[in-house]
């Protein structure tokens, strides 16, 4: 038997374990490569998967701006400002998605933590083109030189006080169409435009800070304006209201018998010689307001109850429609406020007023139908409501109305966000307005997410 040499059997032996060493290396590699695509195809499953949420939570919020022009159509008759008892605003399902109505809490708690679902009525807010320097001036935590230049921002007579060359755009110089705009008034802050109310759902979410420490969620100018309260000066069949205030002597009988108001042929009488004078003794006095019509109603003992039927079939304009008319059955009290100190009544009569209006709608809803609910909350002879019978400023219609629409996919994912302005003033409901909000992140409070936490849990 031959023997192979030593130094021949180890440089094979060497050369075995090389090749092994390689076929490992080899094997490694196609291990961590088959990991690699694996993973990344876990990654895009992952994607694919968020997509696929991304695209029905798209779809829930149109089919959600649907929705809500149905409600509008059913519940937002002649005026009126839907109820979220009457319909659906959280969490509704559609399909695999659900959606919220993110709306603002008629009566807040202290320190609300969790948002409230519901639309928002553009007519509680302050039309930006039609309010003055004075109420704007009250609103809260905004600058005067800031009022001042949305003024500026507005006129239409061609004179301007700033410069906005500066930015790489020019001055407005006409109405605004968005409140929006308000980011490219000079002096523009985010503090004055949103508060602390960083996303916009009204409640104080982690990361936005309390920053007057009163619990309360301050919001900013946006919360407060809108470009869009309009009110149709017809019936809704298109029909004209009877204006007191050119309205013939026989006219004015009519519609108060219609309306079952006792006397109805000497109050008629009354009302239309103090309105139009007797060109002896007593001179002419046209109504400033509706309210200006029922207080001399009042004077000749006409009860709210009493004109309530009056209301919806009069007017003092020959307008088409009236705009920038604040709703006194939705206006928060700091609106309240600053247009009652923007019309020149001291800041604790308007300060109580408006506190003494929201706990009497609180507790009379049953009572809100007319505008004459303010003289029973408030008395004749209140120096608001004296003030305020000089101007057709209120109202308790609204024809405009916010939809802030947020929807998930299955468990959660696919977050979006969408605001829609609705308009019924001219019957059939139309979006006016459409913003993305999705890029202000999660809006729908802690309470939403941990049940869509769980039931993602309950799944798995």
């Amino acid at each position: 038997m031959l023997l192979r040499p030593y130094n021949l059997m180890t440089a094979a032996r060497r050369e075995n374990a090389s090749v092994l060493i390689i076929v490992m290396w080899i094997c490694i590699g196609m291990v961590s490569i088959a990991l690699y695509f694996a993973n990344s195809m876990s990654y895009e499953l992952t994607a694919a998967d968020n997509r696929v949420n991304g695209l029905a939570a798209d779809q829930a919020i149109e089919g959600a701006a649907r929705y809500v022009s149905y409600v509008l159509s059913n519940y937002a008759t002649n005026g009126a400002v839907p109820e979220n008892t009457r319909f659906s605003c959280a969490a509704v399902p559609i399909g695999d998605a659900h959606f919220w109505i993110i709306g603002r809490d008629p009566s807040p708690t202290p320190s609300p933590t969790e948002p409230y679902f519901d639309l928002i009525d553009e007519g509680s807010k302050l039309n930006l083109n039609r309010v003055g320097t004075n109420t704007l001036s009250y609103l809260p935590n905004i600058d005067p030189d800031f009022v001042q230049a949305i003024v500026d921002w507005r006129n239409t007579n061609g004179m301007m006080s700033l410069d906005y060359a500066q930015y790489g755009y020019s001055e407005k110089q006409a109405p605004f169409e968005t409140v929006d705009e308000l980011r490219l008034v000079e002096g523009a802050t985010e503090d004055q435009l949103v508060g602390d109310d960083l996303n916009r759902n009204g409640v104080l979410d982690a990361g936005e800070t309390d920053q007057a420490a009163t619990g309360v969620v301050q919001p900013g100018l946006l919360e407060y304006t809108t470009v869009y309260s309009r009110e149709p000066n017809t019936h809704s069949d298109g029909s004209s209201l009877t204006n007191v205030n050119t309205a013939p002597i026989d006219q004015l009988r009519d519609l108060l018998e219609n309306a079952d108001v006792g006397n109805a042929y000497r109050l008629g009488g009354i009302l239309y010689t103090n309105i139009h004078g007797d060109g002896k003794k007593i001179a002419a006095s046209p109504c400033g307001s509706i309210l200006d019509f029922y207080i001399r109603c009042n004077s000749n003992g006409v009860s709210s109850a009493q004109f309530a039927p009056l209301y919806d079939n009069i007017t003092i304009s020959s307008n088409n429609f009236i705009n920038g008319r604040l709703n006194i059955n939705t206006a928060c009290a700091d609106v309240l406020t600053a247009l009652f100190m923007g019309s020149g009544v001291d800041e604790d009569t308007a300060v109580s007023a408006a506190q003494n209006m929201v706990a009497y709608r609180d507790q009379n809803p049953e009572e809100l139908d007319s505008i004459t609910w303010i003289v029973d909350a408030l008395g004749n002879n209140n120096e608001v409501v004296q003030t305020l019978k000089k101007s057709d400023r209120l109202t308790t219609h609204s024809f405009q109305f916010t939809a802030d629409i947020a929807a998930v996919g299955s468990f959660g994912r696919g977050y979006r966000r969408v605001k829609f302005i609705f308009d019924v003033s001219e019957g059939t409901p139309k979006i006016l307005y459409r913003q993305d909000l999705s890029r202000l992140g999660w809006a729908l409070g802690t309470k939403a997410r941990e049940t869509l936490v769980a039931k993602e849990t309950e799944t798995k």
